[in-house]
């Protein structure tokens, strides 16, 4: 078999572009959305100034925009909005707390029920929610049975993703894969389709996970166990003959290299001043200051004050006490409105009445002491330990915005959450039963969500991801460029002049693994968009069924089992667990050969080659 031909020039630069758009969405410090705009102004404009024709194609650049009216985008977004619903309602609250109640009596078969449940959840909900709801339970449980948290969240964490495997609405690439493959003539595939090699390809990675995945697993500390920098009210002391009398308190804060932040000034019993920089420090005035004991105690020196504390000056008998003061860990959230901004820019201490004491970013500190934390730009899946009242904790767990790591009650609740379950219920049937597309159902439910009460408008387009948005329609018109220039049938060639020789079941399972690998480094999305063609393309020529090599692209692109970058709820259990990216590794390749070769016995055998 000779090495296949170059093809045409078009062909050359969008396969070129594909692999500019794959090392793109690698990379972290390029957002994801930004490197899917560019590619898709790239390629744009490129079609444009070089317009593509050949004998029986041509290709019109504003063809490539039509991804943002693509029923798999549509049905993608309104699933969003519709898992926003269970969240926002508290409609898998009881779930939760039947949990939560059997994790204190049976642990090991609360671990294999808790498995069991995400993957079933996972199948028709988004799977963040899932884990966003588990978390918290998980962690609560773990640090009051002495259980190491790392020993049960990875594991919780990939269920989820083995659950996603199960029907088309499983998880967004499900749902790309469907759509693609049906806009190039093969047969709708149905939500169940394809449930039974999933399901029996996850009981084997369930019992991997229940059974040998938590001994695997080292003990690791919470991301902010080893950083607790608590912060106390205290007043600093000026007697008579201290230099500080007769100063201005701006010239007090310039002693202390502008680190003294003070809240108050106590003059007398009664009278409190607000700290002016101008205002002159009179002899018996008390500043009233919070901040860690290593800084108040080093204020103390410098201005050479007395330290006191309710009324009682600091010493071994009367150490800093924190009064009603609680530390928790906060995670951003997808949709939440600090997320992408700083905390100085949505007033992150007036409005929540907290105090950041670190960031930690995928398991490092990004941040534990100095001034410059107000003005870190936070992300997706940073984790926050603050300290307030507990009233203040409560309140944050209700607001929605953050999901609050160590919450074992005040879970969100509200008299619709009966409704919001009905309604996700009927977009599943509906669609199931092929009464109307999933696009059409998940779109009639989120108005039902809305006009019922279940969801605010603001609920609702937090719930929307310009990620993922962006990263799907890039892909799709990746995808067409490439397939009507030729460069999938190049890409296809190429992959039969490597396997040549392969059997058919060698061929898919080279396929499969190809995509399983791609995944964990680059977005699953754009892997099985552009994976797909290339797939059908493989079994036209090789003259066997279509539908078992996209469902190879389907599950290959699923299996993000093996690295934190590999899929957005890996991060969010990366950060709560302490795990380091060997963990993931350690964990994640077995799970992916595990999966990948039990569906590379089982597609043959089904489809019959």
């Amino acid at each position: 078999m000779l090495f296949p031909e170059l093809p045409n020039t078009h062909a050359l630069f969008i396969l070129l572009l594909t692999g500019v758009a794959l090392l793109l969405f690698s990379r972290d410090r390029i957002p994801l959305e930004t490197s899917s705009l560019m590619i898709l102004v790239a390629l744009t404009l490129a079609l444009t100034l070089f317009p593509f024709h050949s004998e029986t194609v041509s290709l019109d650049p504003l063809d490539l925009f039509s991804g943002f009216g693509h029923q798999a985008l549509i049905a993608v977004c309104a699933l969003m909005v519709a898992g926003q619903g269970l969240v926002r309602t508290g409609a898998l609250e009881p779930l939760g707390r039947m949990l939560s109640r059997l994790w204190g009596r049976w642990p090991e078969l609360s671990l294999l029920l808790t498995l069991v449940l995400a993957a079933i959840l996972s199948a028709f909900i988004n799977n963040t929610p899932i884990v966003v709801l588990l978390l918290p339970i998980l962690v609560s449980v773990a640090m009051r049975t002495g259980r190491a948290p790392s020993s049960v969240l990875m594991p919780m964490g990939l269920a989820t993703l083995l659950g996603g495997m199960g029907t088309t609405i499983g998880t967004s690439t499900n749902l790309l894969v469907v759509s693609v493959a049906a806009d190039m003539g093969l047969p709708q595939i149905g939500m169940f389709d394809f449930v039974l090699p999933a399901a029996l390809a996850s009981v084997i990675g369930i019992c991997y996970l229940w059974a040998i995945a938590p001994r695997l697993l080292p003990r690791r500390e919470t991301p902010m166990s080893n950083i607790s920098p608590r912060i106390f009210s205290a007043e600093l002391s000026v007697n008579e003959g201290n230099p500080l009398v007769g100063e201005t308190l701006a010239n007090a804060i310039k002693r202390t290299d502008g680190r003294l932040k003070v809240e108050r000034i106590r003059r007398g019993s009664d009278t409190f001043l607000v700290p002016f920089p101008d205002v002159v420090i009179k002899a018996g005035d008390r500043l009233l200051v919070n901040d860690t004991p290593t800084q108040l105690k080093e204020f103390e020196l410098i201005l050479d004050t007395k330290l006191y504390s309710d009324d009682h000056q600091v010493d071994e008998d009367h150490p800093l006490q924190a009064k009603d003061q609680q530390i928790a860990e906060v995670v951003v959230v997808r949709g939440s409105s600090v997320s992408g901004v700083s905390l100085r820019r949505v007033r992150f201490i007036q409005r929540y009445n907290l105090v950041v004491l670190a960031l930690h970013r995928q398991g490092r500190a990004v941040w534990s002491g100095g001034n410059e934390l107000a003005d870190i730009l936070l992300r997706v899946s940073d984790v926050l330990l603050v300290q307030g009242s507990k009233e203040q904790i409560a309140a944050l767990k209700k607001d929605g915005n953050m999901l609050v790591l160590d919450a074992t009650n005040d879970l969100p609740h509200t008299n619709k959450a009966r409704t919001a379950l009905g309604i996700m219920a009927m977009v599943v049937l509906l669609a199931a039963f092929g009464i109307m597309p999933i696009a059409i159902s998940a779109v009639f439910g989120s108005l039902l969500l809305i006009l019922t009460g279940c969801l605010s408008w603001r609920d609702a387009t937090s719930a929307l991801s310009a990620q993922v948005i962006l990263i799907v329609v890039a892909s799709l018109a990746l995808g067409n460029a490439l397939l009507k220039t030729g460069g999938t049938a190049y890409i296809t060639q190429i992959f039969l002049y490597l396997t040549h020789g392969a059997t058919p079941a060698m061929v898919l399972s080279g396929l499969m693994l190809l995509m399983a690998v791609v995944t964990n480094i680059v977005s699953n999305n754009a892997a099985a968009v552009i994976g797909t063609p290339i797939a059908v393309s493989i079994a036209q020529q090789l003259g066997e069924p279509p539908e078992a090599f996209v469902l190879a692209v389907l599950f290959g692109a699923n299996m993000s089992f093996a690295t934190p970058m590999g899929y957005q709820t890996n991060l969010l259990v990366m950060n709560a667990g302490g795990y380091t990216f060997s963990d993931f590794v350690r964990i994640g390749v077995p799970l992916s050969l595990l999966v990948w070769l039990s569906l590379s016995l089982l597609l043959p055998y089904l489809y019959g080659f």
